[in-house]
């Protein structure tokens, strides 16, 4: 089966956020993208709220329960006891932890699982306790596999941001893809499921699927929102679907 594709909504949120208005809508923007196949959504609530609003996920997970239900909520974040508490209210089906600093403006590099399981491993324990799927951001390493393993966690996702720089380097593009993919075997050699996300496009996300083909999930922010902006949201989707094999 392909991957599945989430769209992230903070970009929305954060061109929401440029004026005091309820528009565009990131419920409204993620209805669209549901309806047109979409298998989920993303959100990375950051402490400043500088995109994605905590009220957003209440509206997100009900619009979800109301009218898909079979769609995926999947929330990422930094585990801060805030975060933590943020997700045990709105439930989503998939926590993605992320070693962002509260500043960075995105997530620019995974974790270090050689020096991080012991912190990771009660939060992971915690997480599953109340029935979520648990994602850990991962850089391409194949030899830090093991380690992510031994946190508990359900899934990696793999760290694609270098991959995608590399859109006019095919040469670099091919080193950065071979990476990911050594480190994705590795990742399912240990029982792990392994999502993708970072600069992901309709360009780069087939060799991506060819070279991962047990890839369970695409989770696509900024590039689909700028393509949204050019074939509107629903052929965006439909686009990005067709690029991961549906």
């Amino acid at each position: 089966m392909p991957a599945k594709l989430s769209v992230n909504l903070n970009a929305i949120a954060y061109l929401r956020n440029r004026r005091d208005l309820p528009w565009p809508s990131v419920t409204g923007l993620g209805r669209i993208a549901l309806a047109a196949g979409a298998h989920g959504l993303t959100v990375h609530p950051r402490p400043d709220e500088r995109h994605t609003r905590n009220a957003d996920l209440t509206e997100i997970r009900a619009l979800i329960d109301d009218e898909f239900p079979r769609a995926e909520f999947n929330v990422e974040g930094f585990p801060t006891e805030d975060f933590l508490a943020l997700v045990e209210k709105n439930q989503p089906d998939q926590v993605t932890l992320v070693p962002d600093d509260p500043a960075q403006a995105t997530s620019d590099h995974g974790w270090d699982f050689r020096t991080k399981a012991g912190y990771l491993a009660p939060i992971v324990k915690r997480l599953k306790k109340s029935g979520f799927r648990v994602s850990l951001f991962a850089d391409p390493d194949p030899a830090g596999m093991a380690a992510a393993r031994d946190t508990g966690a359900d899934r990696i996702e793999l760290y694609t941001g270098p991959y995608g720089s590399f859109h006019a380097d095919p040469g670099r593009a091919g080193a950065a893809l071979d990476r990911l993919g050594a480190t994705a075997d590795a990742a399912l050699a240990l029982g792990l499921g392994v999502n993708a996300g970072h600069d992901l496009t309709v360009a780069n996300l087939p060799a991506l699927a060819r070279r991962i083909p047990a890839l369970s999930e695409v989770s696509i922010g900024h590039g689909l929102t700028a393509d949204a902006m050019e074939f509107g949201m629903a052929e965006t989707v439909r686009r990005f679907l067709r690029a991961c094999g549906w």
